[in-house]
């Protein structure tokens, strides 16, 4: 195949900023591989400005970008599925509408999966606040398929805002559930559950944008209990151990029930590689 055979999917919904939209969906045109078809979800109605954004994307890149709108906000996973189906390419490149992907991130993630003969494969993201050029953390992950095999019974394998896929991969396993707040990492148990092969690039190919919306998010009793539902499905399918789902379940709510600046702290000291 010809490397710029490849998708790219996109949702967006009206609670985004415009400008962050603009800026992610352009980070993705000056790919160093162009890719061949961009897929924009739009998750129910938009705010006029972000319906100017789209207009602007279609209008400036005729035949590259198929828009698909939901009449109401259906969720990501839905509208994911929604966009997958439109997807005319073996090989599809998600993104975040708020993110930015460096201008080499798919030609190595496709040089990369066609190296190791995977079906999916993500790796590390910087993360900042305002100016991506001030990195505050990096999300790192295991590289090899067998490590990732074992980090995924505890932990997220692959960080999706960054991760490129087989589509066929995807579809065999069944597509994206609603697990609010784990849609992704649902998706990847079912993914290796069904011997989908996985890996991770050692190098930042993507700017992610946090900030303490994001650690507010990922607190509270409704996001413990949606942290239980995906505990118990791996438990159910047999994917981790009583002992580690009882483990996992005591970190969750130590996390999910700490004030909103703590549970910050504890992301950054646990779970983050500090830049140096």
């Amino acid at each position: 195949m010809a490397l710029n055979e490849y998708c790219v999917l996109m949702s967006v919904y009206r609670k985004e900023k415009a400008g962050f939209f603009r800026t992610a969906a352009e980070s993705m045109i000056a790919q160093t591989v162009m890719p061949s078809q961009i897929v924009i979800v739009c998750d129910g109605p938009l705010t006029e400005e972000l319906e100017r954004e789209v207009y602007r994307l279609e209008s400036r890149n005729a035949g590259l970008i198929d828009v698909v709108r939901l009449p109401e906000n259906k969720g990501l996973a839905e509208a994911l599925n929604a966009g997958l189906k439109e997807c005319r390419y073996e090989y599809v490149a998600r993104m975040d509408s708020d993110d930015i992907s460096l201008p080499e991130r798919c030609e190595t993630q496709l040089k990369s999966m066609m190296k190791h003969g995977s079906d999916i494969c993500s790796a590390t993201v910087a993360e900042f606040i305002e100016d991506p050029k001030v990195i505050e953390a990096y999300k790192t992950l295991p590289v090899t398929h067998k490590e990732i095999l074992e980090y995924a019974r505890t932990r997220n394998p692959f960080n999706h805002p960054c991760v490129m896929y087989k589509r066929s991969a995807v579809l065999r396993a069944g597509r994206y559930e609603n697990y609010r707040f784990f849609e992704d990492y649902q998706l990847w148990v079912k993914m290796l559950m069904s011997r989908a092969k996985g890996h991770n690039i050692a190098k930042p190919l993507l700017l992610m944008r946090t900030g303490s919306g994001m650690y507010s998010r990922r607190g509270g009793k409704e996001y413990l209990k949606c942290a239980r539902r995906m505990e118990q499905y791996k438990l159910d399918a047999g994917f981790c151990s009583r002992e580690e789902y009882l483990r996992r379940m005591g970190a969750f709510t130590v996390f999910a029930l700490a004030p909103a600046g703590t549970r910050e702290k504890l992301y950054k000291t646990f779970l983050r590689k500090r830049r140096k």
